[in-house]
């Protein structure tokens, strides 16, 4: 029988609490540092067997074929939310980072060329949003998705991006290891703390935390917190955290959700809170991971 330890059952990363870490240093002194991370997701209408999607996201009346109505609302995100949403960020001075399916790099050209003119960073999000990354998967299969998502954004974007988000944040106990293989450096899957760490990959990666408590989805979709409720959760959890100083604030939107014209004036709010805290710092996915990396000495 194997003995109780602290912490996770992987060793992945120590276990360590709050108290036992100094809080980190943000550029320019801030008191906390923001990512703004916008969703670029193709749902398939028509996955193909075997694909793995997160059960929760089921329509009204349950699973159906051809679930028309759950695919086209998320395809408005990207036809009309999403647009809204960058109104919204406008002036605001906010840095964006962008996850992608590979396959919504090829359905939504518009869409793209729209976030790269904002100068968006891209992190790759998996090949599809119907296809979660699990343990069903075997090695080989998994490396082949890695491979094939890297070899799209290079295609497309003329690069492969330096951090990975899975579908609905999927991975399998192999995947950070195989991400790091494959060149990655960060990844936004893990909601488990309020600053980065390192995980004992070779090499090793930075996990940014996408903290779930004021993800648009989470909160408004799934435990169907009122909407006018949603500009307080982000303000109070920015303010909390720019109160403990050394902290890093993730803001995750799905245009299909936040982007909603009724949803859309509590975005604005959100934000102009979220504006409003004292000193922090802006930055993207990996601004934020090769701070970390140089303030903790480990390996670029």
């Amino acid at each position: 029988m194997t003995e109780p330890r602290e912490g996770m059952d992987h060793d992945l990363y120590p276990f360590s609490a709050m108290p036992e870490r100094p809080a980190l240093a943000w550029p320019d002194g801030a008191r906390m540092a923001v990512c703004v991370l916008i969703h670029l997701e193709h749902w398939e209408l028509e996955p193909p067997d075997g694909a793995w999607k997160d059960t929760r996201f089921s329509g009204e009346y349950g699973f159906y074929f051809p679930e028309y109505r759950p695919f086209t609302q998320r395809e408005y995100g990207n036809r009309i939310g999403l647009f809204r949403v960058l109104k919204a960020l406008e002036g605001r001075d906010l840095k964006l980072t962008v996850a992608a399916n590979a396959s919504a790099l090829e359905r939504y050209p518009r869409a793209v060329e729209s976030l790269l003119n904002l100068g968006a960073e891209f992190v790759a999000h998996g090949e599809y949003q119907s296809r979660m990354l699990t343990s069903e998967l075997g090695e080989v299969e998994e490396r082949g998705i890695i491979k094939r998502t890297s070899e799209t954004f290079e295609r497309i974007l003329g690069h492969v991006p330096r951090g990975w988000l899975g579908p609905d944040s999927g991975e399998s106990p192999q995947t950070p290891q195989l991400l790091a293989e494959a060149g990655y450096d960060h990844v936004l899957d893990w909601p488990n703390d309020d600053q980065p760490y390192l995980f004992q990959t070779s090499p090793p990666l930075v996990s940014i935390p996408n903290q779930m408590e004021w993800d648009d989805v989470t909160a408004l979709w799934l435990r169907k917190v009122p909407n006018p409720r949603y500009p307080e959760l982000v303000g109070e959890a920015a303010e909390a955290l720019a109160g403990e100083g050394g902290r890093s604030f993730m803001l995750s939107l799905h245009p299909w959700v936040i982007g909603q014209p009724h949803r859309v004036r509590y975005l604005r709010d959100a934000l102009d809170r979220l504006c409003a805290v004292d000193n922090f710092w802006s930055a993207t996915a990996s601004e934020i991971a090769d701070h970390c990396r140089q303030a903790w000495g480990a390996p670029v």
